[in-house]
């Protein structure tokens, strides 16, 4: 009865190992990809549905921290610190991410996305694009944590 116990008992905790998406609670360094410069700290955090979304926790760009002055609807003239900028981003196997969108703060603009985790988890490389990905722009974030 113990072995059958036992044994129930490490299914369970290699089910709840498996449920924990790899980038719920990490935090990225986002890189502007025209200056290659540092532009925020964000983090990502797993939503009821199982997508994901990221929310911006500093910005590192002196000067923007103030509004999303371009953005449209709830996000206009809000705080870019706690702006929810990634949404809806579903894992699709292992460290492939699909079907979410981004909003970019500077421009106002909302574009699909896509993207995985690579070198090891030291960086999230991700595509942002309307209509298709052939057609979008790259971004490379480096792992804060």
């Amino acid at each position: 009865m113990k072995k059958i116990v036992l044994a129930l008992g490490l299914m369970s905790l290699a089910a709840l190992a498996n449920a924990a998406d790899p980038l719920n609670g990490t935090t990225w360094k986002t890189i502007d990809d025209k200056t290659k410069q540092p532009k925020a700290i964000v983090k990502f955090t797993e939503q009821k549905n199982g997508t994901l979304s990221a929310s911006i926790q500093s910005v590192l760009t002196p000067g923007e921290e103030n509004a999303c002055k371009k953005c449209e609807g709830p996000y206009h003239n809000k705080s870019l610190k706690g702006l929810r900028i990634v949404t809806g981003l579903k894992n699709v196997g292992g460290t492939s991410y699909e079907n979410g969108s981004i909003l970019d703060p500077q421009s106002g603009k909302t574009y699909k996305l896509k993207g995985q985790i690579a070198d090891g988890g030291k960086k999230l490389e991700l595509r942002g694009f309307i209509g298709v990905a052939a057609l979008g722009r790259n971004q490379t974030w480096i792992r804060a944590n």
